[in-house]
């Protein structure tokens, strides 16, 4: 990620969006640069024109097979794959020189990976480490008690009935706020409790079995009427709660409550109990409640909730929350439920890769420093901010010609895109770890100790000027992302390598894959819910009455477009759900393919293996996101995941792209063909 001196305000893009011929190429001449299109995938047997998915990854897909503890196969697996293996060097050595501390941050990696390899140590623990949270649960008196224990349990990261947040305060991007959001299932989402569907219906039963078993594990004699209890609680939970798709509107989910109200919002909760167990009593006047009618349901729901059933609750998700960290009894049932029922997954990860990610989860910045100093060049930042750069001006001359938005709009869509920011590879400041006790023999106890910091982060933000350098994710996270209230994008450095960033390919293909990728990230602060952001990042409406109809208009289109796709039979995409991200798909390949263009200036794109710069622009696009799914986590990501299956990322985004047309030769007919009046092109 970038230093401070490094992150563009982006402030003299403006007059770049109006010369949008003369960005700077991201590669030196193409002379010596491969076409990074992986030609064994390639199916010849497939027109490009009947499937282009199948075509560019048919070969790949028929002769892979997806290994017995992954849930799928994909270029982001893969890339992890690697990933893994330089972390895991990265926290054996750390582990090696914790016998001889110099550097404290060192022995904290060390000692944490130390403490979750030693089988032994866990074994003669058994539930030891849980024992004083159990006391704690079992000392319950009333349900009157349960506010603080609500709040003891956000300490440790432990699922409960709802979650607080710190974050900018949609409204006023200037000030952080506390934000009351709606949680406690066990199970992915409501749809799993809910739908009568046959395989939701099992797996509701096969969950009220591994509570049950866990409880058994726990010495708790009525283990099978806990186990019914809990999921009749989760059920009538469930029934409160909004919908994902409801959960997407930000103006729906902004309900400004003076503290002192929360009273008349939940008459029989006691917020002051919370308040206090929480550390936020005096600290805060009011609080955002993304979901008022979950809260009023939940009050009814805490004081009709026999005080045993909540104590059944409250004990499963503590175990739930600390199982991968117990002895092997405890790791082996919750992977046999979380792992094989829910995501289709035989075998659990190596036993090291699991010690790494809670690295990862308890110090991922310290890890992240050293991940940098060892695999990220800045060679690799440069080329991505040229990359960035050509994006954003072409962004801004696709505002400009846009045909459906009004010069008042367009005015506020190039304020935005001025002030946004950029941030690659690495933050300018880290995270500060030195207040984490870690013990090689405590883990459970690191584990808690981790999330509490983490709680105690967030809450010092209060009262604070919002810190711009901040990241939500780590370097080494394969990921992206923007963020409406700081109008900013964020690719970490573990993104910026093959197959999205090839440093060795030539334009065509970097821009059909990290291309695309950026051109989604900043068309999420103009899709259905970014759009709802203005340019400092507080929730205001900027677009016209007019422009709202003709956006809605293609937006619906997008959503029956996607919504008739089924991945897994009988299981359409929710294109409710997926609206935002099908619009950064669409329209981050069209902004690529401008990018693209323009950066080609008055010279031919060159034609390499056979193939002309715009064709390997597409096939770059379409083997970035090769994949090989288990059809139990295809249906979960289906029910939760606001991402479109991959599949249906390249199928639904080629189609409506006039280049793809030319660069196939895609003729009426052909099954990839889409008559002109049903393409959909909204940036």
């Amino acid at each position: 990620m970038l230093g401070a001196t490094l992150v563009p305000t982006r402030a003299d893009l403006l007059d770049m969006a109006s010369k949008p011929t003369a960005p700077s190429s991201v590669n030196a001449p193409a002379r010596g640069l491969g076409s990074g299109i992986h030609l064994g995938n390639l199916d010849p047997r497939v027109r490009p024109q009947d499937d282009f998915y199948g075509y560019v990854n048919g070969t790949w897909l028929q002769a892979t097979e997806i290994p017995a503890d992954k849930y799928e196969v994909s270029a982001f697996s893969m890339l992890d794959d690697a990933l893994q293996e330089a972390l895991r060097a990265l926290v054996e050595d750390a582990a090696r020189a914790a016998a001889q501390p110099r550097d404290a941050d060192v022995r904290q990696i060390g000692d944490l990976f130390s403490g979750f390899m030693d089988e032994t140590e866990r074994e003669r623990q058994e539930l030891q480490p849980l024992s004083a949270e159990l006391t704690r649960i079992e000392s319950l008196e009333n349900n009157a008690a349960i506010p603080a224990l609500v709040a003891h349990f956000n300490r440790l990261g432990i699922r409960t009935v709802y979650d607080t947040r710190v974050g900018q305060d949609a409204r006023d991007s200037t000030r952080y706020a506390v934000a009351v959001e709606q949680s406690g299932l066990g199970l992915p989402d409501r749809d799993y409790y809910l739908q009568d569907d046959a395989r939701l219906a099992e797996i509701r039963s096969r969950y009220c079995e591994h509570m049950q078993k866990m409880f058994v594990l726990a010495g708790v004699a009525s283990a099978a009427a806990d186990a019914q209890a809990v999921l009749l609680l989760e059920t009538r939970i469930a029934h409160a709660q909004w919908t994902k798709v409801a959960n997407r509107d930000p103006v729906r989910t902004y309900n400004k409550v003076e503290v002192g109200a929360l009273e008349l919002l939940t008459p029989g909760f006691d917020w002051h109990s919370y308040l206090v167990a929480a550390d936020l009593d005096g600290r805060i006047d009011y609080v955002i409640v993304s979901q008022p009618g979950y809260l009023a349901a939940l009050d009814s729901i805490v004081r009709e909730t026999p005080l045993g059933t909540w104590q059944a609750y409250f004990r499963y998700h503590l175990l739930a929350a600390y199982a991968p960290y117990l002895n092997r009894a405890w790791v082996e049932e919750h992977f046999a439920f979380y792992g094989t029922v829910l995501s289709g997954i035989p075998r659990n990860r190596p036993r090291w890769k699991r010690g790494v990610a809670l690295v990862n989860r308890c110090l991922g910045e310290r890890l992240g420093q050293l991940y940098v100093q060892s695999h990220f060049p800045p060679a690799n930042r440069a080329r991505m901010l040229a990359l960035v750069n050509n994006l954003l001006a072409a962004y801004g001359a696709g505002i400009t010609a846009l045909d459906w938005m009004s010069s008042a709009t367009k005015r506020e869509a190039q304020a935005k895109l001025a002030r946004l920011v950029t941030k690659i590879g690495y933050p300018s400041k880290w995270r500060d770890y030195s207040r984490l006790k870690i013990l090689r023999t405590d883990l459970v106890g690191n584990v808690m100790r981790a999330a509490a910091l983490d709680y105690a982060y967030a809450l010092a933000k209060l009262g604070q000027p919002i810190d711009r350098d901040e990241w939500e994710m780590t370097p080494q996270t394969i990921n992206a992302y923007y963020d409406p209230q700081k109008n900013e994008i964020v690719f970490p450095a573990a993104i910026l390598q093959p197959p999205f960033f090839d440093a060795r390919a030539d334009d065509a293909v970097n821009y059909g894959s990290i291309g695309a990728v950026i051109g989604h990230e900043i068309s999420h602060g103009f899709d259905d819910q970014g759009s709802q952001f203005d340019a400092q990042g507080n929730l205001r409406d900027w677009f016209t009455r007019e422009d709202h109809e003709k956006f809605g208009a293609k937006t619906a289109a997008i959503a029956r477009q996607y919504g008739a796709y089924e991945p897994v039979p009988g299981y359409h995409i929710n294109s409710a759900l997926t609206l935002g991200e099908d619009i950064a798909d669409n329209s981050g390949l069209a902004v690529a393919y401008r990018a693209y263009r323009c950066a080609l200036g008055s010279e031919a794109a060159p034609v390499i293996d056979g193939f002309t710069g715009e064709q390997r622009f597409y096939m770059g696009w379409a083997q970035a996101w090769q994949a090989k799914v288990r059809e139990n986590t295809a249906i979960l990501r289906i029910k939760a995941d606001p991402h479109s299956p991959p599949r249906f990322r390249i199928l639904g985004t080629v189609v409506n792209q006039p280049g793809f047309y030319a660069a196939f030769a895609v003729q009426p007919g052909d099954p990839m063909y889409r008559p002109p009046h049903e393409r959909v092109t909204i940036w």
